[in-house]
């Protein structure tokens, strides 16, 4: 899925698509750009297009940008030949499950956002381990929230709240724009369905899903969804200190589309807004109900 040859084009320009995107992705760079002190290397797990590999090399930082889609990794080489930061970054193609080629502590800071190590089910526990164990000072990851994932199942027009532009030419605004009428005639609330990805963490059908990976189809992968008590203790067993959580989007869910188009196309408003975000989304009462990602940070 990840290799699909337009996936770099379409994930570089997401942040500027989807409103929840532009409020989770804002919360992690407040987080790093608060969290450089005595950081000189970082390893960027599933680092995508390069949003936060490409900023910290910005701030003078040699990182090791590390993906499993070859169209997102020369995505990022492109944009870091622009920005002129190509210099200080590694690139390296390959899948987070193996991490073998990297000693213990090499890197002051590892970070993996926007929920790689979910889709790396049923490892995602090893896979922790293993960041942890190359992090030198620091680690800073974002996963898939349970909690802010499984009204989902509730809600199939859940992403029309977030389009930032409905004349966006992306090819899912489209679609969620054009199919909204269908999915909610065509929606029926299954208890039971609910209940399992409560209960499991897994949405979808792990079966269903091998199978079309058999058929040579490109499905959305199966993705372990946590809780959070559970990810701190995940951490806590693999020995980092002084954790916290934030669930970006707890606020910025709340709030209609309308309003939020709104608030983001005035400068004033989308910076005040994003910053009270912050605020309000790194309240423990609501770590979990981020819109997608469960955000957790750390002393090794």
């Amino acid at each position: 899925m990840w290799n699909q040859p337009d996936k770099g084009e379409l994930e570089a320009e997401r942040e500027n698509t989807f409103i929840d995107d532009i409020v989770q992705k804002a919360h992690i760079e407040r987080e790093l750009l608060h969290s450089l002190d005595g950081i000189r290397t970082a390893f960027d797990g599933g680092a995508g297009c390069g949003r936060f590999s490409i900023l910290l090399a910005k701030q003078g930082i040699h990182v090791t940008h590390f993906d499993i889609s070859q169209p997102m990794i020369d995505k990022a080489k492109e944009i870091a030949e622009r920005e002129g930061v190509a210099d200080r970054i590694t690139f390296v193609k390959g899948a987070l499950e193996d991490l073998s080629a990297y000693a213990d502590r090499s890197f002051d800071l590892v970070m993996s956002f926007d929920s790689p190590i979910s889709y790396t089910y049923p490892n995602q526990e090893k896979v922790i381990g293993e960041l942890v164990r190359i992090a030198n000072k620091r680690i800073m990851i974002s996963v898939s929230s349970r909690l802010g994932s499984v009204p989902y199942l509730a809600n199939p027009i859940q992403k029309n709240q977030f389009i930032l532009n409905e004349n966006s030419k992306d090819s899912w605004v489209q679609w969620c724009l054009s199919s909204r009428g269908q999915m909610i005639d065509g929606f029926a609330f299954n208890k039971e369905s609910v209940v399992n990805a409560y209960d499991t963490g897994l949405l979808g059908d792990v079966e269903e899903t091998k199978e079309a990976y058999d058929r040579g189809e490109s499905p959305w992968c199966v993705t372990y969804h946590f809780m959070p008590d559970e990810l701190e203790g995940i951490l806590k067993r693999f020995g980092v200190k002084n954790i916290s959580l934030a669930g970006p989007g707890a606020y910025a869910r709340t709030i209609p589309n309308e309003i939020l188009v709104k608030i983001m196309n005035d400068p004033k408003q989308r910076a005040d807004f994003l910053e009270f975000c912050h605020m309000y989304d790194c309240n423990p009462y609501v770590c979990g109900m981020g819109k997608d990602n469960l955000f957790a940070k750390g002393e090794v």
